[in-house]
């Protein structure tokens, strides 16, 4: 299927409208507080897997609201009548917001698009505009909306516009913007913001994404990768590409077109000249597990030169589940039995082809530097975190400057202190006298855990900025009937490991 298959889109040159709608909507209660207060946490939590049922048992009454989420939300005719006192329908109706249908039962007036509340970080009522029937995508399948569908707000969505650095700055590149949600978090921090995309039914959809919510607008750019832009050059970079890895290049909105995982690797290459020193560059990313490779060496030999990176692998599949997941994903579970056998053999193809056995999916943030040598982390961290990250992204790159900028002498006369909310644990047997070992956890952030030794326990306990590291040590020394020269030897390569983690961090 093509784009021709799809519904036609509102207007964009009618932003009057847009503002109208805009108010009657908040002035309705259609909002993310206002959902969840009508339909309930168990029927708010179903739409975000597709599930309508739920939601249209909670609005069965005939409440301005009730018709709006039937209209917007669950794409169901409602009648004229219900909507007179909720909305300007003659200029939705002028401006290909709304459209009529043939009467079912009185209704007689649908909408051509779906339009959902998405509450934005600083409280703000924003709506996420996505063709029919694919508010989330996924769960349901998208199979027959055709290949240029436009998607609205899902988990990877949702992940990198939580870990993305949110600091002001001049200018932002939202590449591949689809509905347009990095764009609009942008628009709160850049007073330039460019959204590019190969598809131009998402370009459109962004520009009603940002006149609905009231945003000011992006400039839009049609184009494949960093085509669009050319040379030109960015404080922040976000993309959440499509980076499934897949036989050819059915369906836009995933599909990258390129073999295995080169559409990833060649916007991680290509980000570091486009970036202002000190700059960010933010993916969400696939990359291949191939035999005989180790995949971190992999995403290393991506990271262009004079970027720091951060690399964490949040998932692994197996090719099987891969394939499935991604299969289920377009619907192909719900066609003829012998046409989804034979698209799942083109996927086993492929991979067996490329000597791939599993797929990681994760985060890649680059950070231009003009240090001599950049640094590279590549973890996998498959734990739960808590969002939003953008500060903690950012706090990780400034503590790698702070080690980059001190050797151990200079690391030893530095001042600590524990970051916040984080706890020690002692696991041993019961009744033992000394613990097994100590953990430090963090309840904040990336969450992590890093076992310590008992000079470790004791030196991050004490740290509250007031005494230097060496003073802490030599303490330490005398408690313990240590060398205190010898102490001093051994423990910067430790409190180097607590810095970098974020369980410890320099003061003043």
């Amino acid at each position: 299927m093509s784009n021709s298959s799809l519904s036609p889109l509102p207007a964009t040159d009618r932003p009057d409208v847009a503002a109208r709608l805009r108010d009657a909507l908040i002035g309705a209660g259609f909002t993310a507080d206002g959902l969840l207060d009508l339909l309930g946490a168990p029927a708010y939590a179903a739409l975000a897997r597709s599930e309508t049922v739920p939601a249209l048992r909670a609005t069965r009454g005939d409440t301005p609201l009730e018709a709006l989420v039937r209209l917007f939300l669950l794409q169901q005719p409602v009648a004229h009548t219900r909507l007179a006192d909720a909305l300007p329908v003659d200029a939705c109706l002028e401006s290909g917001w709304l459209v009529r249908v043939a009467p079912d039962a009185g209704a007689d007036l649908a909408a051509t698009v779906d339009v959902r509340p998405y509450g934005g970080p600083g409280g703000e009522d924003w709506f996420i505009v996505s063709d029919l029937g694919c508010a989330v995508g996924g769960a349901r399948g998208i199979g027959g909306h055709g290949e240029g569908v436009v998607l609205g707000v899902g988990g990877a969505s949702t992940t990198l516009a939580g870990i993305t650095v949110r600091t002001p700055v001049a200018s932002v590149l939202d590449l591949g913007t689809g509905s347009g949600i990095q764009t609009l978090h942008a628009t709160r921090q850049a007073t330039r913001v460019t959204a590019t995309d190969v598809n131009p039914r998402a370009l459109h959809i962004t520009a009603l994404t940002l006149a609905l919510s009231g945003a000011p607008a992006a400039d839009l750019r049609e184009g494949s990768l960093f085509e669009p832009v050319r040379d030109e050059r960015y404080d922040l970079i976000v993309s959440n590409p499509p980076f499934v890895i897949s036989p050819g290049a059915r369906l836009t909105y995933r599909d990258g077109g390129m073999g295995g995982d080169d559409l990833c690797r060649t916007l991680v290459q290509q980000a570091g000249e486009r970036l202002n020193e000190g700059g960010f560059a933010q993916f969400l990313a696939n990359w291949q597990h191939v035999e005989g490779e180790d995949w971190p060496d992999r995403l290393r030999s991506w990271v262009p030169r004079g970027c720091d990176a951060w690399i964490v692998q949040r998932e692994v599949q197996d090719v099987t589940q891969y394939a499935e997941l991604w299969l289920r994903d377009a619907g192909d579970h719900r066609a003829d039995p012998a046409e989804y056998q034979a698209r799942y053999d083109a996927w086993l193809d492929e991979f067996e082809a490329r000597k791939v056995r599993a797929v990681g999916f994760g985060w890649i943030t680059l950070r231009k530097t003009g240090a001599a040598e950049p640094s590279i982390t590549v973890e996998e961290w498959p734990h739960p975190v808590e969002q939003p990250l953008g500060d903690t992204v950012r706090a990780h790159f400034e503590r790698l400057d702070y080690l980059r900028g001190h050797d151990d002498a200079a690391l030893l006369a530095g001042h600590f202190r524990l970051a916040e909310e984080v706890v020690q644990e002692q696991v041993g047997l019961p009744g033992a006298e000394d613990p097994e070992h100590v953990v430090l956890r963090q309840n904040r952030g990336m969450r992590r855990a890093t076992k310590v030794d008992t000079v470790g326990a004791g030196f991050a306990g004490v740290c509250d900025g007031t005494l230097s590291a060496g003073r802490i040590l030599d303490a330490i020394a005398q408690l313990v009937g240590e060398d205190p020269v010898l102490l001093r030897d051994r423990t910067p390569a430790q409190i180097r490991l607590l810095v970098e983690q974020g369980f410890l961090e320099p003061a003043g």
